[in-house]
């Protein structure tokens, strides 16, 4: 969601800001602005859309070697130019861009108009910039800290004042920020990514963090006043990637990039000599293993749904209870937790408001909890301490394709270290793992020649008005990516379930012609699943098979076919979930979608 960037240097800050807000474009965002110091005043340009329409408004000479850029998704407000980030205090002479939801902003702002102040939007953030106009009283990060302890919610801030020409006070609680320094210039934004460019050393902010930021360098302090210093991290190479090279959208990238991915996630960490796994980041012994009673995996969406597999994984590979559960529903019920019980939190940004909601209640409860997450210094990532990164690099469009797989193929590889330890001898073990290292190169080949029959589902289920995907066991998690990811895309209505649920009510929504993607990997639950397709074909539907390759029974039964390569049950989904990547991608092209930036979508989900 929202996005924040800052600059202090020498050279002028608004084409700095704007090129930081395009690499933020992903996260998703309805309005973007940027505010420079100008003498004695702050000036700000605002637009409703895309950074482009800002761009187009920003004069060529814009001043100012300071400033603060932002991307707005609306929580507060509707979607106009007077809603729109940076604020400005009723002086001009402080402006503020706030990441987050302040709980208490109407109380606030009430005790704000009583004492005169005239409010220009109906947004939560205004009422900082005027809480740090009343408390300013010549130090800037003074009265950042004093508005901030009136405040209840979530933030992300940074703010410019006229009378501090050369500094920024950033602030964080519950949203990321991460500072910059480059050759006699500081760099602020929310997401590494936006740095990359320009600067590899960052230092991330903790919650209760403030920092005042010039150009050499940053100042810490805490909350409450006290000094505080934060390590000096290095970005990844891979993180300074942002283009699309040939390809005509970043979701297409990124479901090609995907047997890449893959491989970096399992390099180094699945041992075939020892038939087992290695995952430093778990920092678990054999006895630390040995005594867990339970697993949890907690996710939203997409990756809610590689928790679904994740969980059979744990089942079926380690013997241990496991199950997967959606963050958002878990935080708030009151959950039973052991002292043997172990969590995996699995986000994608590592940012997901609901999922770092979870790994805190987690925690309160005694519980152990990992992180599964793709950036690194990432809020998830912090707060779990331990954990495993899953290397896809970065992800730019908003639905998440090889995110996915590699978080599938982490949790795979997790299961196997559990079940080396509980299970499995050195020769199933070894089994499995030659089997996991040869999926990226299945993933490789099967995307070279992607078969027509892709196509001619796009055909189908674009001229449908409603469409259902099936599966069962972990297919049934493909299912649901597959419908979530037309849905995200095409703006299809489909819907997702257990291929055996559709006789207790949801085949009545069948009628002719109706599109059934049905997912049928050559298990032990496929016979069952051909029985479904029988079913639902008696009633008029239109069935598309993802199924495995040398499969003519699944082939034959279908209306249209798409093979891919064998798998053992476990590792399928890394196969059966292509084909629907590229479903729902061709679907969106043929219907002239907003492939990369899905309308009301954000990419880092960071309000609850």
């Amino acid at each position: 969601m929202c996005g924040i960037v800052g600059y202090v240097g020498e050279k002028r800050a608004a084409p700095l800001l704007l090129d930081g807000l395009r690499r933020l474009e992903y996260r998703g965002y309805d309005s973007a602005g940027v505010a420079t110091l100008d003498g004695d005043h702050v000036q700000i340009v605002r637009r409703v859309g895309f950074v482009q329409n800002l761009a187009a408004a920003i004069p060529a000479d814009m001043p100012g070697h300071t400033g603060i850029g932002h991307t707005r998704w609306a929580t507060h407000g509707g979607v106009t130019e007077q809603n729109a980030h940076p604020h400005a205090d009723s002086t001009n002479r402080i402006a503020l861009a706030h990441n987050g939801i302040i709980e208490n902003h109407a109380l606030l702002r009430a005790r704000l108009e009583d004492e005169g102040i005239v409010f220009r939007s109906e947004t939560d953030t205004e009422v900082l910039a005027h809480l740090v106009s009343k408390f300013y009283a010549g130090d800037p990060v003074d009265a950042v800290r004093k508005a901030l302890l009136l405040v209840q919610g979530t933030y992300g801030i940074a703010v410019i004042f006229a009378a501090h020409p050369g500094v920024i006070v950033a602030a964080r609680n519950g949203s990321p920020l991460v500072v910059g320094k480059g050759d006699g210039e500081t760099f602020l934004a929310s997401d590494p990514h936006a740095l990359a460019a320009y600067t590899r050393q960052v230092v991330y902010l903790e919650d209760r963090d403030i920092a005042r930021i010039d150009q050499q360098g940053w100042t810490l302090s805490r909350l409450d006043g006290s000094d505080v210093s934060r390590v000096v991290e290095v970005l990844g190479e891979e993180w300074a990637d942002d283009g699309r090279g040939d390809y005509s959208h970043h979701m297409l990238k990124e479901i090609r990039e995907q047997p890449e991915s893959l491989a970096r996630c399992l390099r180094g960490r699945v041992v075939p000599e020892s038939g087992g796994a290695r995952l430093g980041g778990l920092d678990m012994d054999p006895r630390d293993i040995a005594s867990i009673q339970r697993v949890g995996v907690l996710g939203c969406g997409t990756s809610f749904h590689a928790g679904l597999v994740g969980a059979a994984a744990m089942e079926s590979l380690a013997r241990i209870p496991a199950f997967a559960e959606i963050a958002s529903e878990f935080r708030y019920r009151n959950p039973v937790i052991g002292r043997d019980d172990m969590f995996f939190a699995v986000s994608q940004s590592g940012e997901t408001a609901d999922t770092l909601g979870a790994v805190r209640e987690v925690q309160v409860k005694g519980g152990r909890i990992f992180g599964v997450v793709n950036v690194v210094g990432s809020s998830i990532a912090r707060a779990c301490g331990k954990g495993v990164y899953v290397h896809s690099g970065p992800e730019i469009a908003v639905a998440s394709t090889k995110a996915f797989t590699s978080q599938v193929a982490a949790l795979l590889v997790a299961a196997l270290s559990f079940a080396r330890t509980r299970t499995l001898g050195p020769h199933e073990g070894k089994s499995f793992g030659d089997e996991l290292l040869a999926v990226p190169s299945a993933v490789g080949e099967w995307l070279q020649s992607e078969p027509q029959s892709v196509m001619d589902a796009v055909e189908l289920v674009t001229k449908g008005r409603f469409v259902f995907f099936l599966g069962r066991g972990v297919s049934h998690a493909v299912a649901l990516e597959g419908a979530l990811k037309l849905k995200e895309i095409a703006y299809l209505p489909c819907m997702a379930y257990p291929a055996a649920e559709m006789k207790h009510g949801p085949i009545a929504l069948i009628d002719r012609n109706t599109p059934v993607v049905v997912i049928v990997p050559d298990d032990v639950m496929r016979d069952k699943t051909l029985s479904t397709i029988a079913e639902v074909k008696a009633r008029g539907a239109r069935v598309i098979v993802v199924h495995s390759a040398g499969d003519m029974h699944a082939a034959r039964v279908a209306d249209i076919s798409i093979p891919v390569p064998r798998a053992s049950t476990l590792l399928s989904p890394l196969l059966t979930v292509l084909p629907l990547q590229l479903l729902a991608y061709r679907s969106g092209l043929a219907l002239g979608r907003d492939i990369d930036r899905p309308r009301n979508l954000a990419k880092s989900v960071t309000v609850e």
